[in-house]
């Protein structure tokens, strides 16, 4: 029996000893199976197969070979894609376009262990300039892939391969060939972001992309939005300023920043912008409208019924111009129960006022006969204050209904 437990301890020893050495004929053979389909250009699909099964032991990953390898077998696919192209033979686009996202990782990846210092320390780089310049020639499909997968509302890889294409800056591979960031790349990375409702995304690509003057309007416009989601009210309220006092005729930073300051009854700052909007544009219906809403929230009841004249005096079916000025005459009969006044005097007053009021709010309703909850009290306020029974009458049916 100690015989056999010698034994087997031998045995499990040489098998331990051996495992490591078959282990690495095994990674040579699949090397030299992969670059005999590389030589080949047959099964060049297999060759990649073959070196990512190999780079999922963790054994390998620091094994540059395998990686080369790699970069040949992606390279290979990729110049056998492109000549289908220029020979308009029928390819996929997608997966050219994701072979060649795989070929720059593949490289990149490659150039981290390249740039490793040996066990003397020296660093010997060997593969960055050749991957560096070949790359260089195909750099532009990264960004040509982003554009496609807009185009497909894919949103997610458009952000990817424009990701990828724009960092290319800061990459060290590419350090010789001096890249900037791109404005053009970050607006399109900025906007893919944007569908994506990735506000950390778009705020990284949103500097650079002010640059690209050409589209800094909605580059605003996306940022305001990131801004707003990551309740960053600061910036969202100087972005929206931003873009409003740079595009004046804009109704996104007009509505966006008018909305802000009324939600919160700063009327006197809601009125400013729109004054200001105004000026480039005063027959503006929205901006008009925007106004004659702030000055009926600010009490300026006579200033209100005068921008709602003008606004039905150009259009005849603008409803809500006919609400804003009916409810500025009620708002003037309800404020004369407080005047210093005397009675006759002021039941006189506010009778001419519910009667001012009473076209308006009778033309509402036939305009938005479904929207009887702004229409039904200020009607039923207005007939019986004139002691108008039959029209009371069917106004109190219709609230009671």
């Amino acid at each position: 029996m100690p015989f056999l437990k010698k034994l087997s301890l031998v045995v499990f020893v040489f098998s331990f000893l051996f495992q490591p050495s078959l282990a690495q004929k095994n990674v040579k053979k699949d090397i030299a199976q992969a670059q005999a389909f590389i030589k080949s250009r047959k099964n060049l699909d297999k060759a990649e197969q073959l070196m990512r099964k190999l780079l999922t032991d963790s054994a390998n990953q620091h094994n540059i070979k395998i990686y080369v390898v790699l970069t040949e077998a992606l390279r290979a696919q990729y110049e056998q894609g492109n000549e289908k192209m220029y020979l308009r033979q029928k390819v996929d686009t997608s997966a050219i376009f994701n072979l060649a996202k795989r070929m720059f990782d593949a490289c990149e990846q490659l150039d981290s262990l390249d740039m490793l210092p040996d066990e003397k320390g020296r660093v010997k780089m060997k593969y960055r300039e050749r991957n560096a310049n070949y790359l260089h020639r195909y750099r532009r499909n990264l960004f040509n892939g982003g554009l496609w997968f807009i185009g497909k509302q894919k949103y997610p890889d458009a952000l990817t391969f424009l990701g990828k294409y724009y960092d290319c800056h800061r990459k060290p591979l590419y350090t010789s060939l001096h890249y900037t960031p791109d404005s053009v790349a970050a607006y399109w990375a900025l906007f893919s972001a944007y569908k994506l409702g990735d506000a950390h995304k778009s705020l990284c690509y949103g500097e650079v992309a002010r640059k690209d003057s050409a589209h800094l309007e909605y580059t605003l416009q996306y940022l305001a939005e990131a801004y707003y989601q990551l309740k960053d009210t600061a910036k969202y309220v100087a972005t929206l300023h931003e873009g409003f006092y740079s595009y004046r005729k804009s109704d996104y930073f007009f509505t966006h920043l008018v909305d802000y300051y009324n939600q919160r009854g700063l009327y006197h700052s809601s009125l400013d912008i729109v004054n200001t909007a105004l000026q480039c544009q005063s027959d503006n219906a929205i901006m008009l409208y925007a106004k004659s809403n702030i000055l009926l929230n600010m009490g300026q009841y006579d200033e209100c019924i005068a921008v709602c004249e003008g606004l039905i005096a150009k259009d005849s079916l603008l409803s809500e111009a006919y609400y804003n000025a009916g409810a500025a005459w009620l708002n003037k009969a309800f404020e004369a129960e407080h005047a210093d006044m005397k009675t006759a005097a002021r039941r006189k007053y506010q009778e001419d006022c519910h009667r001012h009021a009473l076209p308006y709010m009778e033309r509402y309703r036939a305009l938005r006969p479904d929207d009887k909850d702004k229409w039904a009290a200020a009607l039923y306020n207005i007939y019986l204050n004139l002691n108008m029974g039959k029209q009371f009458e069917e106004i109190v049916s219709i609230i009671r209904n």
